[in-house]
Formats: C-alpha cells, structure tokens, sequence
C-alpha cells in the first residue's frame, strides 16, 4: 500500500540502545492510531499506529496500516495506482475481502484473508493494489519493514506464504513471519522478525514463549485483550521492550477477539523515511524521488493497472530531521 498522505511527513528514525534488562512482566506502552484518508471523496479510512512520535519502530517494523471492515460499496474499496518503494518490504495481510496485487517484476497475484504477501523493494520497486470486484467487505493490515543498511539496495523479490493455523488452548495462531508456538514461516527477511495472527476465544488467558531479545508490539483488531495485565481496544496497539520470555494475553471480552503480533530485535540503524521511500539520508530520498519522477528504470512498469501511476508528493523545503525512539528505560 502507499503512504498517499497529501503532505507526506519526513521521518528520520533511529532505535535507541537497548538495555537488556531482565523483566518479568513487561511494561506496556499503549500506542493509539490516527486515522488517515487514502484517495478521494469516498476514501478508504486506515488507521495507523507506526510511525507516530511516541515511537516510530518496533524491531525493524516502521509502518502500520489497519482498515476495515469497511463496507466496499460505500466507500468504493481500495485502488492504489502504481507507486515506487525503496529500502523496504511491505507485507500485506488480509482478514476479509481480495486484493489484486501486480508489481514492477512482473507478479500478478491476489491478497487473500490468512494469505501473506511480501514484497521486498530494496534499489526500486513499484506496485498497484486494487479490490477484486467480488470484496463486498475489505478489512486488513498493511505493514512495513525497513531493511538493514546491508541489505537496503537488494533486488526486488515477491514471495506469497499461506500459513497453517497453530491451535492452541484458546486460540489459533497464524505465523507469517519468524516463529511462535512451535511453528516457524518459510518466508525470507533481512533481520530477525515476528508476524503473527493471533484469534482468542472469549474469556481466553493464552501464554506465549517469545524471544527475550525481541520487541513486540500487539495491535488489536477487535475485542478487548490484556497484554501483560494492561487492557487494549480495538485499534490500540501495545509496546513491550526486549527482556521478557514469556507474553501472556487475556481476551477480556465474551466474544473472539482477533489480534496481530509484531516482533523483532531493536533495529538500531538510523533510517530516513518519507512518502514510500527508506534511504540513510535526504539525498536518498531527494535521488529516488527524481527517478521515480523521471520514469527511470529502477521501479520498472507495472503492466495490466488501467489508469496512471501516482505523482511523488512536493519534497519538504527543508532538509530532513532526526527523530528517534524514546530511550528505553
């Protein structure tokens, strides 16, 4: 998915040093969404807790999407013209409806519910997700990972995981990315992650084993879920620093409650981060923002979308900023 914000933010982002302290029951940090228009006068609303300032990463995920359920002939679903990604991989995950992913590589595939989808734009990508016309209800996240300095010019790469559900006593885990509950994802990343569905049966208490040397963040789709002993809503995700083993949930709720796992080790390079582009400076950003304006050959084409690519915003009048985690404590 793009950022299509009509005045893109410029972000320069660095993970602060990580003590390591041994904790028990971690202290969680609730991060509240804002909420932002895709498109037109019928615009698609998501709303999004990375990046915002009281943090702008959790292990190397620097971008969270979440939208739905929205009703497709109210507000006309998604349709994303082709648009450039550098620096990254994007990962689309999906609770209801279908959508129609082609891309600069030549993939042409569709995002369904439980079914990931990550595209790594590393030098250059470019891409267009458009609503199938059969989605009645479109409802999902989209997420970012900035890859590390090392791997950030890597070629472009598509791959597509259909994970099998984990069941557990009170809940079923789906895990797209790292490993949780005994079961590990296939897929390729560029630095120790976690991506994982999580569905709690009502009143359910469940208790994960997790990596001490992981950040987590869990972002709620619907229900109330205790992390830790601190309560979310729906929409609300929450920040756990490293030290812990263990991430116990609680569905405070007499329904299902259905949650998304983030994780990873503190990623601490400083990035650059504005529109759709990761670079380690202004000048990355300033020299993709041209190529992608001057149609050059490091996003390719993408073939079948029928209308225009987007336009790269007006680039801030000034040079980009730092901007950090808090220090962790």
């Amino acid at each position: 998915m793009s950022n299509v914000e009509a005045e893109s933010v410029e972000l320069r982002c660095g993970a602060s040093v990580d003590d390591r302290r041994e904790s028990k029951v971690p202290q969680i940090e609730v991060l509240t969404p804002r909420e932002v228009p895709l498109g037109g006068p019928r615009a698609m609303t998501v709303r999004r807790t990375l990046p915002q300032r009281a943090r702008t990463l959790i292990g190397a995920w620097c971008f969270a999407d979440h939208y739905g359920p929205d009703d497709v002939a109210e507000t006309g679903g998604m349709d994303v013209a082709p648009h450039p990604h550098t620096g990254l991989q994007t990962v689309s995950w999906l609770f209801s409806g279908e959508i129609e992913h082609r891309d600069s590589l030549g993939s042409h595939a569709l995002v369904r519910p439980g079914e990931l989808n990550l595209m790594t734009g590393g030098h250059g990508i470019s891409h267009s997700e458009v609503s199938t016309p059969g989605t009645t209800v479109l409802h999902g996240v989209q997420l970012w990972v900035a890859l590390p300095a090392e791997h950030r010019l890597t070629e472009r790469d598509f791959q597509h995981y259909v994970p099998e559900p984990v069941r557990l006593d009170g809940a079923e885990v789906r895990v797209f990315l790292g490993s949780l509950a005994g079961h590990d994802s296939p897929v390729r990343t560029f630095t120790p992650l976690l991506g994982a569905e999580i569905v709690l049966e009502p009143g359910a208490t469940v208790t994960l084993g997790v990596d001490p040397a992981f950040e987590h963040g869990l972002l709620v789709d619907h229900g109330r879920v205790g992390m830790a002993g601190t309560l979310l809503d729906a929409a609300e995700l929450g920040y756990a620093a490293t030290g812990s083993d263990s991430l116990t949930l609680v569905n405070e709720s007499q329904e299902r409650a259905r949650t998304v796992l983030l994780g990873g080790t503190p990623f601490d390079e400083e990035i650059v981060m504005w529109w759709n582009f990761i670079g380690r400076s202004h000048e990355d950003i300033v020299r993709a923002r041209e190529d992608w304006e001057n149609s050059s050959d490091r996003f390719g084409v993408v073939e079948g979308y029928p209308g225009d690519r987007l336009p790269a915003p007006a680039l801030p009048n000034a040079v980009i900023m730092p901007r950090r985690n808090p220090p962790r404590r």
